[in-house]
Parts: structure tokens; sequence; C-alpha cells
């Protein structure tokens, strides 16, 4: 079992930024993936930010040249480093990790393995 613990979540106004952070119970690297999915009121939950253990990181366009993912194998953390952020991303974050699959398209909501509890983000405009 694998604990997942969010924090860094708030409310912002447009054109701000935050930073999330996932603290893990076991080391990261040990995770072939570690995402971040988030889910607004009424919609269905979406992925929006990918890491593997090897490979490139992947976005979903959305947020795509506004959002970087990254994770820290030291501090086994997880982050999303959020600029620019509009009304639209308001949603509550959740981060995810996963040993079979990774990427836009490929992690989805029913093929991850362990999910945090979430954070909530609230852009204003």
């Amino acid at each position: 079992q694998v604990q997942l613990v969010e924090s860094g979540g708030g409310s912002v106004q447009a054109g701000g930024s935050l930073r999330l952070s996932c603290a893990a119970s076991r080391p990261t690297y040990s995770l072939y993936c570690m995402a971040w999915f988030r889910q607004a009121v009424g919609k269905e939950r979406e992925g929006v930010a990918f890491i593997p253990n090897y490979g490139s990181t992947t976005y979903a366009d959305s947020v795509k040249g506004r959002f970087t993912i990254s994770k820290d194998n030291a501090k086994n953390t997880l982050y999303l480093q959020m600029n620019s952020l509009k009304p639209e991303d308001t949603a509550m974050y959740y981060c995810a990790a996963s040993y079979v699959a990774c990427g836009l398209g490929d992690l989805r909501e029913y093929n991850v393995k362990y999910w945090g509890r979430g954070t909530q983000v609230t852009v204003s405009s």
C-alpha cells in the first residue's frame, strides 16, 4: 500500500501561480508512473500531467505550457507547478500513482493504483 498526501492548494486570482506537492509513503523511484488528475464540479476526473520513471513528461492540452510536473526522489515528493492560472483550472487536484501505464491517453482513472485524497484549487477572475 502507498499513501499519497497532497498539499499546496488554495485560492488565487487569475494569472497567479500555485505549487502543489504530493508526499509518498514509498520511494517515488519505485513507482512506474506518477501523475496529477483533477475533477471540477459536475465533470469527470481528467489527467493533466504525467511523469514516468524513465521517459518524458506529458500534459493535457489545456495545461501545456502553463503547468510543470516534477518529482524529487530524495524527498519522495511529486510536484505540480501551476502558472498563469485560469478560472477553468478550478478543481480538486489528485495525486496518482500507477505500475502499469503512464502518459496522456494511457493512464486513465480506472488503471490508477493509488490515489491521494485531493487538494482544492480555486481560481477567481
